[in-house]
């Protein structure tokens, strides 16, 4: 595959992870809400970047981990809100759209990824409860500790 193909893929990918990220860490620390209107072209645009990536690398395997993934990711937190863990439905879609970057990414990343967004919310919501400005009851937007988490992922992984 061309060199500057891939580098030019891996540069959108990652821009989107951070800038459109970026506006929805704001938008859910506001509004409690992952608008489908942004979430949804975010993942199919990522789709169509990992496929053009395999089709010019002819190597279909982190297509397939990215789907995997979105699979593995979207499917645990759909299992949580099923359940009534108090994940909402636009978690569930953000989390497939992560699943992808770091499937895309690797295994290692995916789990570090995943993990880590539970880890920092958590850390995050005793820290509010400790100061008093949280109660168990309190609804905390996790969107914003998906998308950090992502990160840690990618850098960590």
């Amino acid at each position: 595959m061309p060199e500057l193909l891939h580098v030019a893929i891996i540069i959108a990918v990652h821009a989107a992870l951070v800038g459109i990220g970026a506006w929805l860490i704001v938008i859910d620390a506001r509004t409690h809400r992952l608008p489908n209107r942004i979430v949804l072209p975010m993942g199919a645009s990522l789709l169509v970047l990992v496929g053009i990536e395999a089709l010019a690398a002819g190597d279909a395997s982190a297509l397939i981990r990215g789907l995997a993934g979105l699979v593995i990711l979207g499917g645990f937190y759909a299992v949580l809100h099923i359940a009534g863990g108090g994940v909402g439905g636009g978690d569930v879609k953000l989390a497939a759209v992560i699943g992808i970057i770091l499937g895309w990414h690797g295994w290692q990343p995916l789990i570090i990824g995943a993990a880590a967004a539970f880890v920092l919310g958590a850390v995050y919501a005793l820290g509010l409860m400790a100061l008093r400005r949280a109660q168990r009851s309190t609804r905390i937007a996790f969107g914003p500790w998906m998308i950090v988490g992502a990160v840690v992922g990618i850098a960590m992984g």
